[in-house]
């Protein structure tokens, strides 16, 4: 069976609406006032009547349910602040990638005219030892290789510096942490309370009260 949802009980809030419903009913029979239930009407038929009056029954909670909405809604809304840091990262963010690009292109570009000009010389100076271009090949091939060495120094001294920049820093308050969701449980706990003990349980003892025992019953 659907519950009625009343106006001022949002969706999210169903499940707990219904949680403490069944709370309330699994701890019947420890409550004098609801000793009618089983004999008058069962737990099943208590908890949809009680669904279906959600709008009766929530109202007498309204005011802390609002409380508790606008904690909720603050505390989200705290949480969902940007870091005033997040312009200065997306600024600073292209002409970093456009370095690291650089960086990480000069050491395979140079690495692999190096390998060339090392290979095609060797095999120049191997056919013809005569020929100096072979040898110019061979020089041109160790400049290169000593351009890919010191562009891979470069680039690990980059990520080196890029990994302690990005570590995380712990601040220590002096104090102990911060609880900013005490406010928003105290809220709710309040909620629940005010519509167990103002809402669902004297509509239960009503509805109990106002149904005849069942003479066929135990």
């Amino acid at each position: 069976m659907h519950m009625n949802v009343a106006p001022h009980l949002l969706t999210e809030d169903r499940a707990e609406y219904e949680r403490v419903l069944d709370e309330a009913l699994s701890t019947a029979h420890a409550r004098p006032e609801l000793a009618g239930v089983g004999s008058r009407l069962t737990v099943a038929q208590l908890r949809a009547m009680t669904l279906n009056a959600t709008a009766l029954v929530t109202s007498a909670a309204a005011s802390e349910y609002d409380h508790f909405v606008k904690v909720r809604e603050q505390n989200r809304a705290s949480v969902g602040v940007r870091d005033p840091d997040t312009h200065d990262h997306l600024g600073t963010g292209s002409g970093a990638g456009v370095v690291a690009i650089v960086t990480v292109m000069v050491p395979v570009l140079a690495g692999a005219a190096a390998v060339i000009f090392l290979l095609v010389g060797a095999v120049l100076h191997a056919l013809a030892p005569t020929v100096a271009f072979g040898t110019t090949l061979l020089t041109a091939g160790l400049v290169f290789g000593s351009l890919a060495a010191a562009g891979l120094l470069c680039a690990a001294a980059g990520l080196l510096v890029t990994a302690l920049r990005n570590s995380p820093v712990e601040v220590s308050t002096g104090g102990p942490p911060a609880a900013p969701d005490d406010e928003l449980s105290r809220a709710r706990e309040a909620w629940r309370l005010a519509l167990l003990e103002r809402g669902i349980l004297p509509f239960l003892r009503d509805a109990l009260a106002a149904t005849p025992p069942d003479p066929t019953g135990p």
